[in-house]
């Protein structure tokens, strides 16, 4: 026997990609979603009819909806064409026969070896009973073109041997007598599809249920079969190495292909994007780990006699958990089943020992060294141990190419990462044409046996789109320009003064960069920097020489500044309201532990920024500062929104968003934040975030929070606006950030049931509308005419398109609200759930649009409404809402696997949360 480990202890262990997608989930309802309307006129013609024109057939008064039936489509806004990434497909003909998959002899099995037994069963096992062959999912579904021969019953089970050669045994088991695996597989019938629902589903005539579910997963599962048996996959894309990028660390990028089968108004299509996967570098596992820990061909370091630090074993181990090896110490080929791995050992091969079955101990170096004739060449070097307990030195593990790294890239890759995924929107354009011909429909057996074609050869999808006008955008009377109208997604703020200019009496600098670098002249250039943009921008500073003290970034951040406070208390009597931080390059820990400090508003600067820094760089600041302290920056013109600012109408917009852990952090919870506005121009926000259970969609405090903020904006209506009357909104707008189709009923069944709840204790009654916002989904347009796209090539801001690829029965669009940066935009997907306020298609999409433009932090107009945009800050900011030397590890990277432990680990995190100072709770502290 191999040495082995120890058992685990029981419980669950990292979750494959196989459980509940996060944001995404199955296709159709459950996936992103990829939806929108008919074509221009003269377009493709709709599958099943004539052609589609703009506008397209409402849904019948009989059918059902999750959400909010469309009521209608937009008119809008300057009309373009702009091409999209879908391509038609025709509809199958024939019934498709849906079988369960079932192994119950074995828990979950890894997808890729549940594609390999099936693959197994129907080209070696079993070919006559799988002509023509079918499709499978990788999980539990299994479609056929004709009914498979299994009597009566609908029933069969099989046996699947993956093992070519039965006498074939890794040397780990060759004292065991064991022979090789056998997978014990049945299938079961379940059902028929006839593909006329999704004809009338697309047509408007059938309501979204179970019976048109089946039928798009079943098409799904046709067009990703060809290329998931020959490549990498993850769910619904797959990966090539056609286009690679090595960006160190251990890790290699592959360029991808995503496909979804979506249903239009009026037909069936398919979207195609780009996407890009992180693959493990293959090769030799030792150099994998020397590579990640940064030091290639330092074989020694591994070895805890050398003095490895316990603490970069556990970062390699994090890094490397999941991973699958190949061994080679069985002959020359290797063992041909991959083993996963599952931990390092804490000592070397050479001081690993472990118990014979005659009751002699031997090290793990001097078992492989009687194994392989020869000693191991780094004895002292540690072990991984692999999922069946066995403990393997590195040295003698390979990794396999295309091995997808499930867990978060490193922060310091992130760059690297968005380099290789961003491409120009032309370039993407062509990129996913030239992806066709990897995809190759045509040439799939089982898109071809399912009767189904793509029409890849017409190129993309062309269709209407509209440009909305933007809204017109106040400042402050003293401005030369009080109104403005902003062109390309765009303003500036030359010659502009804040709607409502904050005052700063006392304020301090701390710095956290050394003094030879950042010394007195340069901390004095940055306080006149400041002092001249708040000066512009109509905030006075009444403190023109504020107290500088220099800091050690190694000490406890949040002593020293409080005792920059306190110096600040003996010079006026009073505590600062603000405190300017200058941090150095790399600065990461210190500004999380700024943005821990409470009960003074912070503001960080880098001090590479500071250096001679141009005046924009100093007015950016002012921006969030503004804001910070109480003040406004700008409101949208009430005459250009009057859905918003109807005084007769007093409207509440919120924004909610939840954050879960990254990938591989089991056990860590998730964040939840609201934030809605308190003033009548929608212009001025409140927080409020909870912790809750890890990977729980569905926000659990939402009645409690949302009480919180609707008395905070009756609060500031009655104190700060001086409103008589009635203060209680009557318009309550509900933007929800990143839920999957697949939860939107659940959205409907526990929030809504929580808005309402928490407006009866209050005693108000507003009208409540809830839209989903979801920016996660693989939808993209391209201008069709270069002079309507916008200086980087995207459409311009302001395009919406509700039309040819939008949802067939339900009320939702897709708008592009900021201008185009670096490489494709994506435009923000609206659903509409609940509507008691009945907006039309122009109200709302012009409303959403005016959202965007209210964002303290930018004179550009941006991707999502402002309130989801900083409910999402809000999320990220709530891991910081402990205290740093407090007893939780609120760390990405920690994790627990036993579920006792997970269980006591959300208490801790609940105990431990610090809610929001009491100065900070009216302040957009967020900015």
């Amino acid at each position: 026997m191999p040495p082995r480990a120890a058992p685990a202890p029981s419980g669950g262990g990292p979750r494959g990609r196989g459980g509940p997608a996060g944001r995404g989930g199955p296709p159709g309802r459950g996936g992103p979603p990829a939806r929108g309307g008919p074509p221009a006129r003269g377009g493709a013609p709709a599958v099943g009819g004539g052609p589609v024109t703009p506008g397209g057939a409402l849904p019948g008064s009989h059918v059902q909806a999750v959400g909010v039936k469309r009521p209608g489509y937009g008119g809008q806004g300057r009309p373009i064409n702009v091409f999209s990434n879908f391509f038609n497909i025709s509809l199958p003909e024939a019934i498709i026969h849906h079988y369960d998959v079932i192994s119950p002899s074995e828990k979950a099995l890894p997808a890729r070896l549940n594609m390999d037994l099936i693959q197994h069963l129907q080209t070696v096992d079993a070919v006559d009973v799988f002509t023509p062959r079918a499709v499978y999912d990788g999980r539990k579904n299994m479609f056929a073109a004709r009914e498979l021969p299994f009597g009566p019953e609908g029933s069969q089970e099989f046996s699947v041997c993956l093992s070519d050669d039965a006498n074939r045994r890794s040397p780990g088991e060759n004292t065991t007598g064991r022979g090789p695996k056998i997978y014990k597989i049945r299938l079961t019938k379940v059902a028929v599809i006839n593909p006329e629902v999704l004809q009338r589903f697309i047509l408007g005539q059938q309501s979204h249920d179970n019976n048109v579910l089946t039928a798009l997963t079943a098409l799904n599962v046709v067009v990703r079969m060809e290329p998931t048996m020959k490549y990498p996959f993850n769910v619904r894309s797959f990966f090539t190495d056609r286009e690679t990028k090595d960006i160190g660390g251990g890790l290699v990028l592959w360029r991808g292909y995503f496909q979804s089968v979506r249903p239009a108004i009026g037909r069936i299509l398919i979207n195609v994007d780009i996407s890009t996967g992180t693959m493990y570098k293959p090769g030799r596992l030792l150099d994998l780990c020397l590579e990640f820990l940064g030091k290639p061909g330092q074989y020694n370091i591994l070895s805890p006699r050398s003095g490895m630090p316990d603490r970069e074993r556990i970062r390699l181990q994090r890094f490397i958990s999941g991973i699958r090896v190949l061994t080679t110490y069985a002959g020359d080929h290797g063992r041909k089943t991959p083993r996963v791995v599952k931990k390092l050992s804490a000592t070397g091969s050479s001081d690993l020992t472990f118990s014979l079955r005659d009751g002699t101990s031997l090290t793990v170096a001097q078992y492989f060294q009687t194994l392989l004739n020869r000693p191991l060449q780094y004895p002292n070097n540690i072990c991984v141990e692999v999922g069946t307990g066995a403990l393997i030195p590195l040295e003698l593990c390979v990794v396999p190419p295309g091995q997808i790294m499930r867990k978060q890239v490193p922060p310091e890759k992130t760059k690297d990462v968005l380099d290789f995924a961003t491409k120009k929107p032309q370039d993407r354009l062509a990129s996913i044409t030239a992806g066709l011909s990897v995809l190759a429909y045509g040439q799939s057996e089982y898109v071809r046996q399912f009767g189904m074609t793509v029409e890849d050869t017409a190129g993309p999808l062309k269709i209407s789109a509209r440009v909305l006008k933007p809204p017109n955008l106040k400042y402050g009377p003293n401005s030369r320009q009080p109104t403005i109208t902003p062109a390309h997604g765009a303003w500036n703020m030359v010659d502009k003064r804040f709607w409502r200019p904050a005052t700063i009496d006392r304020w301090i600098v701390v710095v956290y960069e050394r003094q030879q670098r950042f010394n007195q002249q340069a901390a004095q250039d940055m306080i006149q920097g400041l002092l001249t943009s708040c000066q512009d921008v109509g905030m006075r500073m009444n403190d023109t020489n504020p107290i500088v003290s220099w800091q050690n970034g190694q000490g406890r951040i949040a002593d020293q500044l409080r005792a920059a406070g306190n110096d600040c208390f003996q010079k006026t009597k009073q505590r600062p309201q603000l405190i300017v931080v200058v941090l150095p390059d790399g600065g990461n820990d210190i500004y999380t532990a700024v943005k821990q400090f409470v009960g003074v508003a912070t503001q960080c600067l880098k001090s590479s920024k500071c250096f001679r820094a141009k005046a924009q760089y100093y007015a950016n600041v002012c921006l969030k500062m503004n804001v910070k302290l109480g003040g406004i920056n700008t409101i949208p013109d009430p005459q250009s929104v009057t859905a918003l600012t109807d005084p007769r109408n007093p409207t509440i917009v919120m924004g909610a968003d939840v954050i879960h852990p990254a990938p591989g952090s089991d056990g860590r919870p998730s964040f939840t934040a609201l934030v809605g506005n308190v003033d009548s121009d929608t212009a001025k926000y409140v927080a409020t975030s909870r912790v809750q259970a890890s990977r729980v969609e569905i926000i659990e405090d939402l009645q409690e929070m949302a009480k919180h903020i609707l008395v905070m904006y009756m609060r500031y209506r009655q104190n700060a606006e001086k409103k008589t009357g009635n203060v209680a909104p009557t318009r309550l707008l509900f933007y929800r950030d990143g839920v999957s189709e697949g939860q939107f009923k659940q959205v409907l069944d526990i929030e809504l049931l929580a808005l309402k709840n928490a407006c009866k204790e209050l005693k108000i009654n507003p009208s409540i509308t809830i839209i989903v916002v979801a920016k996660r989904h693989h939808v993209r347009f391209f201008p069709s005419n270069p002079g309507d796209a916008d200086r980087s090539g995207n459409c311009p801001a302001g395009t919406v398109v509700d039309q040819v690829v939008a949802h067939p029965t339900e009320f939702d669009f897709y708008l592009q609200s900021h201008g185009g940066l670096l490489g494709t935009s994506r435009p923000a997907h609206y659903n509409v759930l609940y509507d008691e306020n009945n907006f039309g298609a122009d109200g709302l999409q012009s409303l959403s649009f005016a959202l965007c433009h209210v964002y303290a932090r930018s004179t550009r107009s941006v991707s999502i409404p402002a309130p989801v945009y900083y409910a999402d800050i809000v999320c990220s900011r709530a891991k910081n809402h402990y205290d740093p030397q407090g007893t939780v590890d609120f760390s990405d990277s920690a994790t627990q696997v036993d579920s006792a432990q997970v269980e006591g680990v959300l208490e801790a995190f609940k105990r431990g949360f610090k809610p929001l100072h009491a100065n900070m709770a009216s302040l957009m502290y967020f900015s």
